[in-house]
């Protein structure tokens, strides 16, 4: 990402924040939207008609012949209207809790529809992605609402401080100016505090998502072991709680400027609040001004403090919500990090191959290159097998392949045409693949397999095919509910109480690797299957087994495989040699073994020596 990224606090529109929110406003619940406006305006012009209605009360009271009807139907206005804002704040509190989970609901899931709707891996290895995305998330849940009730807010405001206003110009214009003079700097302090707020919320996500990060290492079964063995416990709780200290620090230091400004202008509020009662106080004895206009100017006065503090606190909290909801909106609206095709192609059947042509790639501008213009060609109905040294860019090759990257300079083509003319999903639907970093799904391990071809998924037939290919099937029948086990430690099935009997079960890491592999067989019969180490966490009888199958799987089709063990490739009907991101070496085994100076020649005989050599017993002292 570009500058945007950075720790700089960023620019933000207002306007383009209210505009957006009050858009999921409406598209998440209109009547809601409709409902708040109104009682709204409700909150906002009946303090002023009951101040009135005070006032004109009072001064009938006071007159010489007080009338009764106008005394009458003053006491029927004022007991109305507050009926009125005592049901209007009702309505509102329910009106703003349905309007917070429609437009929560609706945020959400744009958020994460945003997030699917990149195709590709560059943004969720950024680091800075991740801070702007818990952000999003976060504001998610509470901008959009809060810009819309600082919308609403600043219209009940805006009507209570014109009401006040007029009424305080009848009576004393100077104190009406003073009392708008005086919310100027309140609004500058605020709309300063509102950006320190939410700069502070962008400088401090990093160590907030560390802090998440130990934590979750603290209750992580997987880490547990080497955290319990290594006593590593304490070293990652001090961490977490380091992380939490430097928010907590940051924090404190805002909120006592905060503190501050508003001892500030409380004692600014309550000199002005002082003046004024002075004044109408001196001017109800020289019997300038009547009992009720003194009545009504402090209740104007109050009203019009009271009116301008809400719509200060609206318009700063609005800003701030709107800092906050740019990150949302920057999720929200980010382009596919790779670009789609400029015409709309299709992923026809492979027929005749799969070509590398001098690809360059690196993860980023400032990395080095992995592949360094590599060519390949892996003819249809084919298998390739790839080996080499960590690091050699084999991994990076299977992106490639299956698009998750586009290369910087080079190209793939599919039967000729570059994968970049051809819409992503379409494409990956024509491949099938196990990642040497497969994934454990807490779902049931009929769940865990079905993934591999969700309009397959509640098929039990193709799912059992798929785990017997893998040599799961009896594995998972053994399994206390057999398919439908959950596999998690993490939740359980059933009543909240929970037992034995509905808790979840853990696989061991051999057992999860084929059930990965029975998720990607699953794709059995598309274009190309991938395979990228299926079988580093087996034991050597079961790997023997996998590949024995998977070789009868593959016969006809075009497949990758991607292995450490040379074992396992040695039948493959190409196989290649990646070094320093390029192709070393390339023939079938026979052909690479007869050049014993070659690097393949070097690294089979390597590991065969391995399990070939006598070991020379150590002798006892």
């Amino acid at each position: 990402m570009s500058g945007a990224d950075d720790r700089a606090e960023p620019r933000v529109s207002v306007v383009r924040g209210m505009r957006a929110a009050y858009a999921l406003a409406w598209q998440a619940s209109p009547g809601t939207l409709l409902l708040q406006l109104v009682t709204a305006m409700v909150g906002g012009m009946a303090p002023v008609a009951t101040a009135w209605l005070t006032k004109v009360a009072l001064d009938e009271l006071t007159a010489f012949h007080p009338r009764m009807g106008a005394l009458a139907w003053t006491a029927s206005g004022i007991g109305v209207l507050g009926i009125a804002m005592a049901s209007s704040a009702a309505v509102t509190t329910y009106a703003q809790g349905r309007a917070r989970r429609a437009i929560g609901l609706l945020s959400q899931d744009r958020v994460f529809a945003a997030v699917n709707r990149m195709n590709g891996l560059a943004r969720l290895e950024d680091p800075r992605f991740h801070d702007r995305l818990r952000l999003a998330q976060q504001s998610a849940e509470h901008a959009p609402d809060q810009l819309v009730q600082m919308g609403l807010s600043t219209l009940q405001g805006t009507l209570g401080v014109i009401g006040f206003v007029s009424t305080l110009l009848m009576i004393n214009p100077i104190m009406a100016g003073a009392a708008l003079v005086a919310a100027v700097p309140a609004l500058i302090a605020h709309l300063m505090l509102s950006r320190r707020r939410a700069g502070l919320l962008w400088q401090t996500s990093p160590g907030l998502r560390r802090k998440l990060f130990y934590q979750m290492l603290l209750s992580d079964l997987q880490a547990a072991k080497e955290i319990r063995l290594f006593g590593l416990g304490g070293f990652l709780h001090g961490r977490m709680l380091t992380e939490l200290r430097a928010t907590n620090d940051a924090e404190d230091r805002l909120e006592r400027g905060v503190v501050r400004v508003q001892v500030f202008l409380a004692a600014l509020g309550a000199l002005l609040a002082a003046v004024g009662l002075v004044w109408a106080v001196h001017a109800a004895a020289q019997r300038t001004i009547s009992i009720g206009d003194v009545s009504v100017f402090i209740g104007a006065l109050a009203g019009l403090q009271g009116g301008l503090s809400v719509l200060v606190q609206g318009i700063a909290t609005g800003h701030q919500s709107a800092l906050v909801f740019h990150h949302y909106l920057t999720v929200v609206d980010a382009e596919d990090d790779l670009a789609p095709p400029a015409s709309g192609g299709e992923a026809a059947p492979l027929t005749g191959g799969i070509e590398l042509r001098d690809v360059w790639f690196r993860y980023n501008e400032d990395a080095p290159w992995v592949l360094r213009g590599l060519n390949l060609t892996i003819p249809h109905g084919t298998s390739l097998a790839v080996v080499g040294l960590n690091g050699a860019g084999k991994s990076t090759l299977v992106k490639l392949l299956c698009r998750f990257y586009d290369p910087q300079r080079g190209a793939v083509l599919w039967d000729g045409v570059d994968i970049r003319d051809i819409p992503v999903a379409e494409f990956r639907q024509r491949i099938g693949a196990v990642f040497q970093d497969y994934m454990d799904y807490d779902l049931t391990a009929a769940e865990n397999i079905g993934l591999g071809d969700l309009t397959a998924i509640d098929d039990l037939d193709r799912i059992r095919t798929s785990a017997e290919r893998a040599g799961v099937d009896e594995i998972v029948e053994r399994l206390p509910a057999g398919y439908d086990t959950l596999l998690s430690r993490v939740f359980h099935a059933g009543d909240e109480e929970g037992d034995a009997q509905v808790n979840g079960v853990h696989l061991s890491g051999g057992q999860w690797q084929r059930l990965a592999l029975a998720r990607g067989l699953m794709r059995q019969g598309r274009d190309l299957m991938i395979l990228d180490e299926p079988s580093s966490g087996l034991d050597a009888i079961a790997e023997t087994a996998v590949h024995d199958r998977l070789r009868e799987l593959r016969t006809g089709s075009t497949s990758i495989l991607v292995s450490h063990r040379l074992s396992a490739v040695r039948r493959a009907d190409h196989i290649v040699v990646v070094q320093d991101g390029r192709i070393l070496e390339s023939g079938d085994h026979t052909t690479l073994m007869a050049t014993p100076d070659g690097a393949y020649a070097r690294l089979f005989t390597s590991q065969a020596e391995g399990y070939q050599a006598d070991p020379t017993p150590v002798a006892a002292e």
